[in-house]
């Protein structure tokens, strides 16, 4: 019964109660008294009880040797087993964060792949190139003419033409240099439409796809979506001044629109709106998103079109500390011109844009 009991005590590591062992030592004490008390010295190597007695001394001894053991162990295991406890709480806290990790990356990795696809839908919604009859050579004349132009009136041509007639214009009231900035523009405007039209005159019947304006469609759409990208066109302009700040040393002027809307002059503010909401937009995007951008999308694809005649729109301002914010403008313009295939989109897009900024002075 002893021998098996410890066996099973080996196959089952745990360590006994102090008190067992002391009364397992006091009872073997108690029988060798009982021994020696009861039989001669002579009959206890001879007699079996004697034999059985020293079979349970050494099975005694042998199993308190097997005990210490046993405790030592039985310490190691319970921590082991508290250790491996912990390890499969931390395997399973871990289990669950790269469940968590997992998940957020999938939806980050879902998110940009949306993106993509909707970046890729934009792309593939701008259409074919346009057909275009003229050569690189037309558009290159079409644009050094236009530029050169665009500068003689503003800066020669009319101001002599004021000066021929009587007018300073440093000497004018607001509502007076008012009416100049909307004759300069109304001129400046009529002479690029007139460029055009004599330099492409040879190859009219022009496709019907060029030069379209049609109230037809849903471009409407395109436009009020373009809208909600006036407050990102607002950072730009932030991050623009940023990275190209005004030099110390320049002078700090208020233009005639900004010195009207200080004035409150109803008249003079109604003829800069004019200006920069219905004469504007119509010749830029004549010229920009109506002759450049299709002329482009024959040696090109069509979104770097659109970025390269979105530059040249910055370019065309003279004013460096706008380039941000006037290239995504002439973008965002070249994505609806492109999706429509109707100048009329643009052009509400960039007349709805300057009104922005104009009442956004007047505050």
């Amino acid at each position: 019964m002893l021998s098996s009991r410890s066996l099973s005590i080996t196959h089952r590591p745990c360590s006994p109660p102090p008190h067992l062992l002391h009364r397992s030592s006091s009872t073997l004490n108690s029988l060798s008294r009982f021994r020696v008390s009861s039989q001669s010295p002579l009959s206890l190597s001879t007699s079996p009880l004697n034999r059985t007695f020293r079979a349970v001394d050494s099975h005694l001894n042998l199993s308190n040797d097997r005990w210490k053991k046993i405790s030592c162990f039985s310490h190691e295991d319970f921590h082991a087993e508290s250790r491996e406890s912990e390890f499969r709480e931390g395997i399973g806290d871990g289990k669950l964060v790269r469940l968590d990790s997992s998940k957020s990356s999938s939806e980050e990795k879902n998110f940009f792949q949306n993106l993509q696809e909707a970046v890729k839908s934009l792309f593939r919604d701008t259409g074919q190139p346009w057909k275009v009859p003229w050569t690189a050579e037309t558009t290159v004349q079409v644009m050094l003419i236009w530029i050169a132009s665009f500068w003689l009136l503003g800066s020669w041509v009319i101001p002599f033409a004021a000066n021929m007639a009587g007018f300073n214009r440093g000497s004018l009231t607001y509502r007076g240099q008012a009416l100049y900035s909307l004759l300069t523009d109304i001129t400046e405007g009529l002479a690029g439409i007139a460029i055009l039209h004599r330099c492409l005159s040879r190859f009219h019947p022009l496709p019907s796809d060029l030069f379209k304006c049609s109230l037809r469609g849903m471009w409407y759409l395109d436009v009020a979506l373009g809208c909600f990208l006036f407050p990102l066109v607002n950072h730009l302009s932030q991050a623009n001044l940023v990275l190209l700040p005004l030099m110390p040393s320049a002078p700090v002027t208020i233009s005639n629109v900004e010195q009207s809307i200080i004035a409150r002059d109803p008249v003079a503010m109604t003829l800069y709106a004019a200006v920069v909401s219905v004469c504007a937009p119509v010749w830029e995007e004549i010229v920009f998103r109506g002759f450049l951008l299709p002329s482009l999308s024959k040696y090109m694809p069509v979104w770097c079109s659109i970025l390269l005649s979105s530059v040249a729109f910055a370019l065309a301002h003279f004013n460096v500390q706008r380039m941000l914010p006037l290239i995504f403008l002439g973008v965002m313009m070249g994505f609806v011109f492109a999706r429509t295939r109707n100048l009329f989109a643009p052009m509400l897009l960039h007349s709805l844009w300057n009104g922005f900024v104009f009442l956004d002075l007047m505050k």
